[in-house]
Formats: structure tokens, sequence, C-alpha cells
């Protein structure tokens, strides 16, 4: 997989589970379907307030929705403008190398968002880490679902 191929297959991940809180049958599978959205995009954004909600929450809706027209905007710039730029600008080879990276990174991202986090080096390559372990600890001991 190139840098073009790893967040592609994400977005149409992240596009399924929109789909997937629409088709939910109960607010508690529309809760399992939240945790997994607050995951994957976590890596992308800061979720702090839709990953609060309660089960059943009446804002949970309005919150979804407003989320998804942002990822669909983000999608469609980075796969059809910023990527494919990018690849032409520095060749397949290199191009390749950096969706092994991308791969890399994301089985190290923290799940959960860290609004509070640093997000610039040196202090974010300190603090990453630290909170992607921290998260999934965390994960596993509240039985959230992994993907």
């Amino acid at each position: 997989m190139d840098a073009l191929d790893v967040p592609a297959h994400d977005h149409r991940m992240v596009e399924q589970l929109f789909r997937d809180y629409h088709a939910a049958a109960s607010d508690a599978q529309r809760r399992a379907v939240v945790e997994l959205l607050v995951r994957e995009l976590s890596r992308h954004a800061a979720l702090e307030e839709l990953d609060r909600l309660d089960e059943g929450d009446a804002r949970t809706d309005d919150l979804v929705a407003r989320l998804r027209g942002d990822v669909e905007e983000h999608v469609r710039e980075l796969e059809t403008e910023f990527l494919p730029g990018l690849r032409a600008a520095v060749g397949q080879e290199r191009f390749d190398a950096l969706g092994r990276a991308l791969v890399r990174a994301e089985r190290t991202a923290p799940t959960r968002p860290h609004p509070n986090a640093p997000d610039r080096p040196p202090a974010l390559t300190l603090a990453a880490p630290v909170a992607a372990a921290y998260d999934r600890v965390r994960d596993r001991l509240q039985g959230r679902p992994r993907t």
C-alpha cells in the first residue's frame, strides 16, 4: 500500500461506520459505532465532546452528522488534491515508503482524543506513545471494540 492507499482504506472504513451508525437498531449499537468512530478518527482529530456522550444522548445524532460532513470534506481534499499532488512531486518509490510509514504510525497512534496534548515535535514525539499505550490499556479494561 502506498501513501494514498493507506488513508483511502481508513476513509472507506469510516464511511462504513457512518452507514453502520444509521443502520443501528438501538442506542447501544449506535454507542458502539460511536466508540469505533472515536477510535478511528482520534488519529486525525480531537473528538472530545463526542467521546464523552452517554448512550442515548440526544446530541449524538447531530454531532455524528456534523462529523460526517467534516470527514467527507477531509476525504475529498486528501484523496483528490493533496495526496495525488504529493505522489506526482516525490515519485512512486518515496510515496510507497511514506505508505509503509503511515501503516507503522497507525499501529501506535492514540485511540482516543487528547485535545490538551502537545501537537508539535518534540513534545508530540514524547507524548504520543505514552498516550497510545494508556489508551490501549483503557480500551481493554473498558471492553471497547478494536478495529
